[in-house]
């Protein structure tokens, strides 16, 4: 797969050496499901955890569920390039820390981070040799009853998910392998398989 920003392909990985495994997705398609099953069945694989300039929600802790910095920190970070990504949401900055990965990756660890496109294609740029991978719905359709039958959010913001859900879909071209999310189980499966690089 070639890089759709600079036409750079993915720096080859040697069988059986640990690399960072990037998984997007749309909305809906269920990687918070995949990935909850995929921690239960591997202890191995770190979990990138990252950093953000929001406060701490309630039951929210420090280095676990996120990493969270004040702004001037989170510049420093950037200016530093101790970031593999970052992108700003709703008035806060969100980013990958690069020294954890680069440690578990050192340490022999594989290691995972799950994140939207832009971000994807960030750290393709950053780190060549990540392997990316995207969560695919069934159809079109299930997607498309997954974020509907929700109930929760106005039709609106239903519609703005859909849209976004396009344009995800439409860069699969740019990933290195698709696991389709029919039954999370089997899913969780193939993407131990392609995180370990190896057959379980």
């Amino acid at each position: 797969m070639i890089d759709a920003q600079t036409g750079a392909e993915p720096r080859t990985v040697r069988q059986g050496e640990p690399r960072l495994t990037v998984v997007s997705g749309p909305s809906g398609v269920g990687k918070s499901s995949v990935l909850g099953e995929v921690r239960k069945r591997s202890a191995e694989i770190y979990f990138s955890v990252s950093a953000t300039t929001r406060a701490p929600r309630a039951g929210e802790i420090d280095g676990v569920h996120y990493h969270f910095v004040d702004t001037a920190e989170f510049q420093r970070m950037i200016d530093a390039d101790e970031m593999l990504e970052h992108a700003q949401y709703a008035g806060n900055f969100y980013g990958t820390p690069r020294k954890p990965v680069e440690d578990a990756l050192a340490a022999g660890r594989p290691a995972v981070l799950e994140i939207e496109l832009q971000g994807a294609r960030q750290v393709r740029r950053a780190m060549p040799e990540a392997q990316l991978v995207m969560l695919l719905p069934p159809s079109w359709e299930v997607l498309v009853d997954r974020l509907t039958g929700r109930g929760t959010e106005p039709a609106e913001v239903v519609e703005r998910r859909l849209a976004t859900a396009r344009e995800e879909l439409a860069a699969e071209s740019e990933f290195d392998a698709s696991v389709v999310n029919a039954d999370v189980q089997a899913a969780t499966g193939e993407l131990l398989r392609l995180i370990l690089g190896r057959e379980l």
